[in-house]
């Protein structure tokens, strides 16, 4: 790919029959905040059969209007919670609110929060690995509580969140967006019937996408969901391009042929998953 096709954003692909599920993704973040951009944006995963999508909180502000594009839509839903890198703002206000959106009716999901060791020491405004974990089991208890799944972000800290989960019991549904470990951490999340969330990254070529591809290649069918992670994580062959939920397709058919079954029913699978886990059919129109 050649410098000036960087901001070319890739291909609308061919629907998968049955359609899919983009399991995580940042609407906001993919400049949707305006109603008629979030209309683009849906429709254009439309056209690609992308049915549904979770639409995933930031930070406080972004949890709020989470909440409010999944009442405006009947394809989104929301997962509310802080970033670990922002567990600095989780102050009692902030708990108390996202406390009241983790009770509105299309809020589907606590997240993402999880344990962040890779900003830790690239940002000074990333909160430190302490607090990250106080945050985390602050969330885990709010899944707990709401009955809600959580959405964990785990970035080079597959031991820590592990640690995290076994300590403070774990919710009855844990996803891990953006799974990023290997064949060890896939072995753990089938023992515990913790969902792996395979976004982009799957996809990628390169040495340190190994262990991952091999992690994905074997994960339980059950077990699987995919997603964008839009706007970043744009899957091979796209990568660097923008991303968006109408470019999961690409990645389904990547990891379909990864682990040698049929596209429609790794999608099929993957659907049912996500239905499954968020309860999306019990969710009420916006």
């Amino acid at each position: 790919m050649g410098k000036g096709d960087r901001n070319v954003p890739p291909p609308v692909p061919e629907p998968i029959r049955g359609g899919v599920i983009d399991a995580h993704t940042h609407l906001d973040a993919c400049g949707a905040t305006e109603p008629d951009v979030l209309a683009q944006v849906l429709d254009r995963a439309g056209t690609a059969g992308v049915t549904a999508m979770v639409t995933t909180a930031d930070d406080l502000a972004s949890a709020q209007w989470a909440a409010w594009a999944a009442g405006t839509d009947a394809r989104v839903f929301a997962a509310v919670g802080l970033h670990p890198t922002r567990s600095n703002a989780l102050d009692d206000a902030a708990r108390a609110e996202l406390e009241r959106l983790t009770a509105l009716p299309r809020v589907v999901a606590v997240g993402e929060s999880g344990l962040d060791d890779y900003w830790t020491t690239r940002r000074e405004d990333c909160a430190p690995l302490e607090v990250q974990r106080e945050a985390f089991a602050w969330h885990v208890d709010l899944a707990k509580r709401s009955g809600l799944p959580l959405v964990i972000h785990d970035r080079e800290a597959h031991e820590g969140i592990v640690d995290v989960l076994r300590a403070e019991g774990a919710p009855d549904t844990v996803v891990f967006h953006c799974f990023s470990g290997g064949p060890e951490l896939a072995r753990i999340c089938a023992e515990h019937g913790w969902l792996m969330s395979f976004s982009g990254t799957a996809t990628f070529r390169n040495a340190n996408a190994v262990d991952l591809r091999e992690a994905a290649a074997h994960a339980p069918a059950d077990l699987v969901l995919t997603e964008t992670d839009a706007p970043f994580l744009t899957p091979h062959p796209f990568r660097g391009r923008p991303n968006e939920p109408y470019v999961v397709p690409h990645t389904v058919r990547d990891l379909a042929e990864l682990r040698d079954e049929p596209v429609e029913e790794l999608a099929a699978a993957a659907t049912r998953n996500a239905q499954r886990a968020f309860r999306l059919a019990e969710q009420s129109q916006p």
